[in-house]
């Protein structure tokens, strides 16, 4: 087992299966402007890179002009029903305790203020040193410039580090910094995608972090 001092987890698709209230809230947007509803699993193909690109992806590529109205409505949407389906994913929270010694932050390209109530809701936001959503700081996920900083404020090195998630931006982000990547191939992101990146570790199940690393 790998020894290390940091675990860096996404959160949508990895801590919490939230895909369908996202879902939803995409297609309520989409009826009150008009638009045909879409499929569940092509609004989940749009997740990842934080709500902007999710409503523009949704849109498509005819209806940029609908962007702000999109965003407006959603964003009031989503705010209401952000926890009417949303749980964590099972051995989540035996996880959290089971490396309640390691560092643990929380980085995702989900708004901070939908990622802080889901997690406060849902009991684990004390298990964190930090969440950094995607307007707390200047960089986004797969940026390095994200990271680089997070490491250095706490102390801990690049290969003692591991990045755990279940979207692309989770193992890029791990391999433009440097550090160790691990891939869930359980939650919303595509499974071919992420192993055709070559993570490090890979989980079928989140509770198999506990034979990876101590």
């Amino acid at each position: 087992m790998k020894k290390i001092e940091m675990m860096v987890f996404d959160f949508d698709g990895t801590l919490v299966y939230s895909g369908d209230d996202l879902a939803n809230s995409v297609n309520h947007t989409l009826k009150k402007l008009g638009m045909p509803v879409l499929d569940r699993k092509t609004i989940i193909g749009f997740v990842g890179d934080g709500v902007a690109r999710l409503i523009k992806r949704s849109l498509g590529d005819e209806r940029h002009d609908m962007f702000d109205e999109a965003m407006e409505i959603f964003k009031a949407h989503y705010a209401e029903h952000l926890l009417d389906t949303t749980v964590l994913y099972p051995g989540v929270r035996d996880i959290l305790e089971h490396f309640k010694d390691r560092k643990k932050l929380i980085v995702t390209n989900k708004l901070y203020s939908y990622t802080l109530k889901i997690a406060e809701e849902l009991g684990i936001d004390g298990y964190f040193e930090a969440i950094i959503g995607a307007d707390s700081v200047p960089r986004r996920k797969p940026d390095s410039g994200l990271l680089i900083p997070l490491l250095k404020e706490y102390g801990v090195g690049k290969r003692n580090t591991v990045v755990i998630g279940d979207g692309v931006n989770d193992i890029l982000l791990a391999k433009n910094t440097g550090t160790l990547s691990c891939a869930l191939l359980n939650g919303l992101g595509d499974r071919d995608r992420l192993l055709s990146l070559g993570p490090d570790y890979r989980c079928e199940d989140i509770s198999e972090l506990k034979k990876l690393f101590q």
